[in-house]
């Protein structure tokens, strides 16, 4: 990652001479003058520019977790990220301004987060990454009020709604109504039957069982719950109490850890039922334990992304270049999260700056008004609506210890049936 490094101070001119080698200037570079009678900010180039833009360098942020449960995760956002700002700098920058990341640890500690927050606010754009639904759900009123650019790291759809947070892909909800179906229709389930979901306490879990309960209910069939903390990691209990309510299936929405002891001492005690994911309940890492062979037989993950192992040649191309800079890293689902967020605030980026600003308000304008933002790695986005999740389509993974990234594609992107009507009723 960068470091930060202090600001040049520029000297100004005036005239007509400097004002026509300006226009010629802006005009080589795409992007225009300022608007007329924005007289903050601007910068040399006659670029409308704010917090975390000065002329020479865009600076973003990072809240992440490098120290605590998803700290797997936040290692591989963190390099994806900066691999992704070495590219595009040595490409010339973005309205050539070089692209600096600023990372903060918070160790998913809430507080350690909100200090973290005021601590980078003044001096960043925006924040291509947030890990953590109790993080941004922390910071959703400093974020609204700074109007931060925010990709959460986080899928709960009641962080929907929010003009400067953008959830990325799929929310949990929308994730279990897909998983539902494919139940139904790959593994046998049918009416009166009862699924088992085991999921975490806050928005994480509480967005997921709403849809998976949603979706139950339309299949004629019930859920039996079971709220688990972060910090619980033997299953064994809760195992047990899905056994005696006769499931038939179990959807998970917790971490890799859980989703292992559950799997695991499910094989172990002969409760020999599908199991199906959320996309943060998996690593690559869970298939060198002693449950990769339940897992293999028993997972399968619904995410909103494909797998590290796809033949898309976007992630292929990335999955290469990863491998090449960080070759002692593994190649999970937090590279190409975090590669795909950066890719889209790079986007946004670069559509402010053809508008003639890179002001914290101008960001968020160029990103609501892409409606098909398509950057090779999945599926197309719309960030149009606020308050829709900006896809619908799911793909199902399948654990493969062979795979880079541990799973393959089971099915490609689809909408699940219900989604719509799911959507349209909230």
């Amino acid at each position: 990652m960068t470091t930060r490094h202090t600001r040049r101070p520029r000297v100004r001119a005036a005239g007509a001479v400097l004002a026509g080698t300006l226009a010629l200037l802006l005009a080589a570079t795409g992007c225009s003058s300022k608007a007329e009678g924005d007289g903050k900010g601007d910068s040399a180039d006659g670029v409308r520019t704010g917090p975390g833009v000065d002329d020479d360098t865009v600076r973003l942020g990072a809240l992440t977790d490098l120290t605590g449960p998803y700290a797997t995760l936040g290692k591989s956002i963190v390099q994806a990220q900066q691999m992704w700002a070495d590219q595009v700098n040595a490409k010339g920058g973005i309205c050539d301004r070089k692209v600096e990341i600023v990372v903060k640890d918070h160790g998913y500690d809430v507080q350690k987060a909100v200090t973290a927050y005021a601590d980078i606010a003044p001096d960043v754009v925006a924040l291509p990454q947030v890990i953590g639904s109790p993080v941004v759900a922390a910071l959703l009123d400093d974020i609204e009020r700074d109007k931060m650019l925010t990709f959460p790291q986080a899928w709960a759809a009641p962080l929907l709604g929010k003009d400067a947070v953008q959830v990325l892909g799929t929310t949990y909800d929308v994730d279990m109504i897909a998983a539902v179906d494919f139940l139904t229709r790959t593994k046998g389930l049918k009416k009166g039957d009862t699924i088992g979901h085991v999921y975490f306490e806050g928005d994480y879990g509480a967005n997921a069982l709403e849809g998976s309960t949603w979706a139950a209910e339309r299949a004629g069939m019930k859920v039996a719950g079971q709220k688990i903390q972060a910090t619980d990691t033997d299953l064994s209990a809760q195992v047990s109490a899905l056994r005696k309510q006769g499931v038939k299936a179990v959807l998970i929405s917790a971490g890799p850890a859980q989703t292992a002891s559950l799997v695991g001492v499910a094989a172990s005690r002969g409760l020999k039922v599908p199991v199906v994911s959320s996309a943060p309940g998996f690593a690559p890492q869970l298939m060198e334990t002693p449950a990769a062979p339940a897992l293999a037989a028993m997972l399968n993950v619904v995410s909103a992304a494909p797998a590290v192992s796809s033949d898309l040649p976007g992630v292929k191309t990335m999955v290469a270049s990863y491998k090449k800079k960080y070759p002692d890293s593994p190649v999970d689902s937090g590279v190409l999260s975090g590669y795909n967020a950066a890719r889209l605030i790079g986007d946004d980026l670069a559509k402010a700056c053809e508008a003639g600003g890179l002001t914290r308000e101008d960001v968020v304008k160029a990103h609501r008004s892409q409606t098909n933002a398509d950057t090779g790695l999945g599926t197309p986005q719309n960030f149009s609506d606020v308050n829709r999740p900006a896809a619908v389509e799911t793909y199902v993974l399948k654990p493969d210890a062979k795979a880079v990234g541990g799973v393959v594609n089971a099915e490609d992107a689809h909408t699940a049936p219900g989604v719509e009507e799911y959507l349209s009723s909230r």
